[in-house]
């Protein structure tokens, strides 16, 4: 499992608390030292939709000029912002298996990963 972030976001450091309260294996890949590639964004946005994938309440978002903003209609448009602005992407993207997430909700990790801690449920 790979779990795509910035190590300063609160959301991410709940979510990899989490995983690791629940001995969930992952690889931790920092987006400000390793911008997503052009074909990882792609099949992100094909797994999740543009809009579940940039981050409009964000900061990064807030910053940009309205120009800029109004630019962002579709898929292309969405992936050519990310690629530049990689903090716009919502954080999390975990990469699990063939199966892409996007943020954090407690109930849905419970749901997909489980608990692999001794005696815990372990997921597919």
């Amino acid at each position: 499992m790979k779990v795509y972030g910035i190590p300063n976001c609160s959301t991410v450091k709940k979510a990899r608390a989490w995983l690791d309260a629940h001995s969930v294996a992952h690889e931790f890949v920092d987006f400000k030292r390793s911008p997503p590639a052009p074909a990882a964004l792609v099949a992100w946005v094909d797994a999740l939709g543009w809009e579940a994938l940039l981050n409009r309440r964000g900061t990064t978002w807030r910053q940009l000029p309205p120009a800029e903003q109004a630019r962002v209609v579709d898929a292309a448009s969405a992936v050519t912002l990310m690629l530049t602005h990689p903090s716009a992407i919502k954080r999390p993207v975990v990469e699990s298996g063939k199966e892409v997430l996007v943020g954090f909700d407690e109930a849905v990790w419970t749901e997909r990963f489980g608990d692999r801690r001794k005696g815990g449920r372990r997921a597919a």
